[in-house]
């Protein structure tokens, strides 16, 4: 009987110790964010530029009560999530509604992406958003 408790508390500690998509590994997911400046009805391209300081979210895992974290892009529209253990990860980033559909104004641009192994990076194709 005692070593059947040792091998059930041995099994519980085990399948605790999954961890879920997150911060805490050694993993990352890299991007890049290009704005394209158009006049209020998307009529005129007026430039285009790397996203510097835009914001971009990401969610681990099935998360649904908002993002997880948010970063900056640098000056080179370059972002950069660090430290993530395998999991999936929903990476976003809004722009304006080049539709003009959105009674908004904006519309969110969605990447999903699953990290399977440590100290993986993992890049995104290039987000293109309008201003």
């Amino acid at each position: 009987m005692k070593y059947l408790t040792i091998i059930f508390l041995a099994m519980l500690l085990m399948s605790s110790c999954k961890k879920e998509a997150g911060e805490g590994g050694t993993a990352s997911i890299t991007g890049s964010v290009w704005v394209k400046d158009y006049n209020s009805t998307f009529s005129v391209l007026e430039g285009e530029y790397a996203g510097a300081d835009e914001d971009v979210y990401i969610v681990y895992g099935d998360n649904t009560a908002g993002y997880d974290d948010k970063v900056s892009c640098d000056y080179n529209g370059k972002f950069t999530f660090n430290f993530l253990r395998s999991g999936k990860y929903t990476v976003y980033i809004y722009s304006k509604d080049s539709t003009l559909q959105s009674p908004s104004g904006d519309v969110t641009l969605i990447q999903e992406i699953e990290i399977t192994k440590k100290k993986e990076v993992m890049e995104l194709p290039q987000f293109v958003i309008f201003n």
